[in-house]
Order: structure tokens, then sequence, then C-alpha cells
């Protein structure tokens, strides 16, 4: 019977409008499909009807190891010869040569050809080889910063292809695929395999790309073990720290007290805090600035030091010369932090709270902040801290500027009477299941366009070709210009609905639309980051705008894009809530977090302070990033912690797994339990 996937196979490869790409996804369908005889028959056609095409010596290697498996090594000689011939720098068909060679028991003629190899290649050393791969990397983050990103990503594929075990280049190159929308996001190909990506994706990357907090956890260890390590020299001491008496010294570290969307949401705490109860030491670890906001948190403390210009040890014993009790890392796993700084442990107690949105697995983050919502009792075991919690984890800045001068829709490029969806999460946020969401929202609400923050200009057109895809007008999707923050705060009212990403929802966004008389509706997943935005929403008192599944989002998103007038008692509600409601009462937060430190520094004292857990990561590592994240929404699976171990207990029938006391304990271990 002759295949479905031949038949049309054959006449695209004799019409000619066959690309070599689509030759092999035809060959490995047939492959998949237990029709690998049918391959050797497609690949001929191909090679008698497309001899002109460029990659034609690639269609005769592929041609060759088909003939070679099914034991026709002549065959497969010839073609690799012909492909010899027209490519002489394509070493691989040396190498295969070789191999027929020495099948075929002519050792002699098999050593030529890979000294021919050798030949083409005595220039390339250790040292040669460095030098590449520094080069080609250096390439791509001056491209990108051009955003020149296609150029930028070739030269950081090539790198890999190099060393496939440079991880700080692999989560380049998945950072820049998520800033560009390129989806799949983690691609592997035949010199680079998914494993070596997923072990390179960063921890604030990971959030971005599934609903996974268990491999959130062991993402976050396996970077710390390995991209900050474990300093060297002695300890520093606390005797001076321990030994004061009075408010407990707590220091804020951070690189982003300055025009940043962490800056804005901190830029009351300092100032807020009562003296009574603590002593504040603001430490700023970024770039030079002069701008107003970085000038206000000069003063917003009691003590203010630049560690500019000081290196991680210097700057670690500063902090412990200045009697740190409690240093609250507000940075996290996020640009500019000094994470060799913490990893000194210049102070007895170690928080980390608001910058990174998600634990820190390491061995000396002994608290994490977060709220009710955000992390529910049953959720702690994805945290090697200990969790404390807030009314509403998030702060926000209340004293913030807004432009008196509203465009108008026309002004924005949006339309006058439909309904207008927006979401200004920066598009790293933006994944394909999301927006595959947003394009049957507005395919279900006529006229109704989708209104998002402004990226590179191939990131909109790939953007708007997916939308085509997806049967929608590619110009219901408008992009708005950054703008100052003031004049952006005040373009919000022109927007009916903030439609949130998931997993990595809008944290600062979402602030500033609920600031601003904007509903926000989202769903929340399992991980921190994907709950940030349902704990903001229902502080400000909209707790029926966060959906529990992503259909009951799609749902809600349709109904009120169809009825805006739906939307008129939640922004009612917003106006009249502002001054009370849970999530700019800024005092409130401030207060507990006071309680927060007396509590962890008794705890310190009394020697009861908590200590991370750590146990087992590795193993979930290597059972986590084996899944496909790109294909499968973890978010969707219903009974998150049963699938887990069902992937747990297939490697520990491979290959025994200690019990731990996260989601493999003695009793799953067991083994009399079925798979």
């Amino acid at each position: 019977m002759t295949s479905t996937v031949l038949a049309p196979a054959l006449l695209h490869s004799m019409a000619r409008t066959m690309s070599l790409l689509d030759l092999i996804r035809s060959a490995e369908t047939l492959k998949n499909s237990s029709q690998t005889e049918a391959v050797e028959p497609l690949y001929a056609s191909w090679i008698q009807h497309n001899q002109d095409d460029p990659l034609f010596y690639a269609a005769l290697f592929n041609y060759s190891v088909v003939l070679t498996d099914l034991g026709k090594l002549e065959a497969g000689r010839a073609a690799l010869e012909r492909a010899i011939a027209l490519n002489p720098d394509f070493m691989p068909a040396y190498i295969n040569l070789g191999r027929i060679y020495e099948r075929q028991g002519t050792v002699g003629l098999s050593v030529v050809q890979w000294s021919v190899v050798l030949k083409k290649l005595e220039q390339i050393n250790g040292n040669a080889i460095t030098h590449k791969i520094t080069a080609l990397n250096q390439i791509a983050r001056t491209l990108e910063t051009a955003n020149q990103d296609d150029t930028a990503e070739d030269m950081l594929r090539q790198s890999l292809e190099i060393d496939p075990r440079q991880r700080e280049v692999a989560q380049h190159l998945l950072a820049l695929r998520q800033r560009q929308s390129k989806w799949p996001i983690v691609d592997p190909w035949d010199r680079v395999e998914r494993s070596a990506l997923m072990t390179g994706l960063s921890p604030l990357s990971a959030a971005a790309l599934t609903d996974d907090p268990m491999l959130h956890l062991a993402i976050a260890a396996h970077y710390n073990r390995h991209d900050i390590g474990d300093p060297e020299g002695a300890r520093l001491e606390w005797d001076a720290a321990e030994a004061t008496d009075g408010p407990v010294r707590i220091g804020y570290l951070s690189s982003d007290l300055r025009q940043h969307a962490v800056g804005h949401l901190f830029a009351e705490v300092p100032g807020l805090h009562d003296r009574s109860k603590v002593e504040v030491f603001l430490y700023y670890c970024g770039p030079h600035s002069d701008d107003e906001m970085h000038s206000a948190f000069k003063s917003a403390g009691d003590h203010w030091c630049s560690l500019g210009d000081l290196d991680d040890e210097s700057a670690a014993r500063r902090i412990a010369e200045d009697r740190i009790q409690i240093l609250i890392d507000v940075n996290g796993y996020t640009r500019e932090a000094r994470h060799k700084l913490v990893a000194l442990r210049p102070a007895p107690v170690i928080v980390n709270w608001l910058g990174f949105p998600g634990t820190m697995a390491s061995p000396y983050h002994q608290y994490i902040i977060a709220d009710d919502w955000i992390i529910p009792a049953d959720q702690e075991i994805y945290y090697s801290e200990k969790v404390v919690r807030l009314p509403c984890y998030q702060p926000t800045n209340r004293l913030r500027t807004v432009s008196e001068r509203v465009p108008t829709r026309a002004e924005a490029g949006l339309p006058d009477a439909a309904t207008v969806f927006c979401c200004f999460n920066g598009t790293h946020k933006i994944t394909r299941f999301t927006f595959d969401r947003w394009m049957l929202i507005l395919a279900q609400v006529p006229d109704s366009v989708l209104w998002l923050l402004s990226s590179t200009e191939p990131a909109h057109e790939r953007l708007k070709a997916h939308a085509a895809l997806r049967g929608i007008d590619p110009n219901r999707l408008i992009f708005a210009d950054k703008l100052a923050n003031p004049d952006h705060l005040a373009r919000y009212r022109l927007a009916d609905l903030f439609l949130d990403t998931t997993p990595y929802g809008a944290h600062t966004t979402a602030s500033d639309a609920l600031w601003m008389g904007v509903p926000v509706l989202t769903v929340s997943g399992r991980s921190f980051a994907s709950r940030v935005c349902g704990s903001l929403v229902r502080a400000a008192g909209l707790a029926d705008l966060v959906c529990e599944t992503v259909s009951d989002y799609v749902e809600r998103a349709v109904a009120l894009g169809r009825d805006r007038t739906l939307l008129v008692p939640y922004r009612q509600r917003l106006e009249a809530g502002r001054d009370t409601c849970t999530l700019f009462d800024v005092p409130l937060l401030v207060n507990r977090l006071e309680q927060l430190y007396a509590e962890m520094w008794a705890e310190h004292r009394t020697g009861t302070q908590p200590v991370p857990d750590l146990a087992n990561l590795d193993v979930y590592l290597e059972v986590g990033t084996q899944i496909n994240h790109d294909e499968l929404e973890v978010q969707t699976v219903e009974n998150y912690p049963e699938w887990w171990r069902s992937l747990l207990l297939r490697r520990h029938r491979r290959r025994p797994i200690a019990p731990d006391r996260r989601l493999f304990p003695a009793a799953i271990a067991a083994p009399d339990r079925p798979l």
C-alpha cells in the first residue's frame, strides 16, 4: 500500500516544490511511522529532480546514510563522492566515506579520508578554538545590543556547536529567543541536545518558559552551584552584629534603586520604616545613575552605600562591618545582581524578596517573603527557604507621577469604539500558549484589538505572522512605543481590560494598570511568577478576575470584551478602593515587614533559624529537563504532584533515588508501588 506520506512527498520532489528541510521532515515522518523502506525512494526522487539545489550535497550525504543503513555500501560511497565533489569542505562526508571504506575492509583508504579532514583543519587547536568561541560570543553580545537579534542568535548557535557545555551561552541564546518570541524557545539541533540547553536555562528564563515550580527549584539550585559556586576564603565574622542591641539593623541590597521597575515598587519602603524597630542601610550595586529616583533613594534610609567600586569580598566586608543583622537580597537572580557578594554571607540572616519571583535554592538564603496566595501552605515544598508572608507580597509607589494629558485613542493608533485589550508585559513573557489564547479571544470579540508594548521590529512581524496563521488580521495587533513613565501610565486609561500572560505574569505592570483603574484578568498557576498577578488583583479587591483555569480565562475575556459595560463596576471598585485596598497600603506592608524581621532575628538568636533544604535537586533537574516544555503546558496538568511522582518513579526504576521531603518520600519509593 502506498504511504499517505510518501505519495504526496514524491509528487512535491518531482515538482521541485520540496525544500531540503521538507525532505528531511518527510523522511523522519516515514521513519516514525515504521515506513523506513519508503525513505530511500523519496531521497532518490528528490536527488533526481533537484540537482541544482544549493544544498544538493547535503541531500546526497543524507541519502548515503540511508543507503549505508540498508547495507548498500557501494551506492552510499558513490553518493558521498558526489557530495565531496560538490563541496570539498564538507567534513562529514569524508568522515562517513572513511567509515564505509573501513566496513569494506580497505582500512588504508579509510585513513586517507580521515587524513584529508586533519589536513583541512590543521590550523585548529585549543587556542584557536578558544579565540573563535570568544569572538563569536562577543559579536553576539554586541549585535544583540544593536537589536540585530537574528545574527546574534546565529553567532551563539555557532559557539554552542563548538562547545555545548557553555552554560552562559545557552542562557543567552534562550533569553534571546524569548525576547524575540521565537517558538519553540528550547530548540535543540544535531550538535546541541535539549539537556544542554535546559541545564543552561537561567532561573529567570525558566519562570517565563514553564509553570513548573519543582523544575524552577532544581534549575535555581543548579545555577547557584555552577554559576555562582562556593566562595573562597574565610567566613566573615558576625560577632559584632550578633552583639548589637536596639533596632534590628537591616540592609537592602539592590542594583535597582533608580528608574527601574523594582525601584518604582520599592520607592516608599525605606522611608516608611519605624526607626524604633529597624535601622535601614541601603546598598546600591547597580550602574552609575543620576536620575531623580536614585537621588531620592540616597536619603530614604539611615545609611547609603554604593558598592560599585568595591569587589565582592570588600563589599561583603563592608556590610559585615556595618553590623548588618538581616540582609535583604532585592535582586535575586536578576541582571546586575552581586551573587558572589551574597554567597560570602555578610550577615547572619539573608532574605529573598521582591526582585526575583522564585526560590533562590541557595545554601545561604534562609527566608523568602511571599503571601498566602503566591505560596499556599501546600506549595512550600517547591522552595528551599522558609516561607514568611505579607498581607500582599508587592509594594507599590503611591507617589508616582502621572501625566495630566491623556492621549486620544486615535493618537495611540487605537480604534475609538472597539474593545481594547492590552498587555504591557515584556515580550519575553509571551509564550505560544498565551498568544494562542489571545488569538482565540480576538476571534470571538469582533473588531477588538490587542495593544502590546513595543519590542523589536522582527519580533512584531513574527507575532503578526503568528496571528495571521490563527486567522486574525495582523493589524489587530498594535504596538505601543516606549514612553517616559508618567506618559506611559496616563495612556493606560485608553485600555478596557489588561490580559495577563502566563506562566510569568504581570508584576509592576499589573500594579500600574490597577493604579490607573484598568481591570486585570489573570490566571494563577503554581509557580511564584505565575501567582503574583493573582495576588495583586485580589489585594486590589477584584478577586473574581483571578481565573482558576486557562479556559476560564478565555471565557471571561470574551464575555467582558463583548460587553464592556460589565467592566464599569470593576473600574468603579478600583477607583473607590485605591486609598484603602491592601494592594496600595504600603504602611501596612512595611509594618508587617518589621514584624517579620523581628521574628527572623529572634529565630537566629534562639538557634531555630531555618536551614535551606537542597536534597535531591540534581535528580529533579535531570528528570524535569527531559520534558519538552514548548509542547506541554505544565500549567494544564491536573494532578501536578502525581505527574511529577510518576516521572520520578520511572527514574527510580532505572537508578534508585533516595527519599526526600518533597515529592519522593520513602512511601513513594517503595519497590511494590506500581508505575
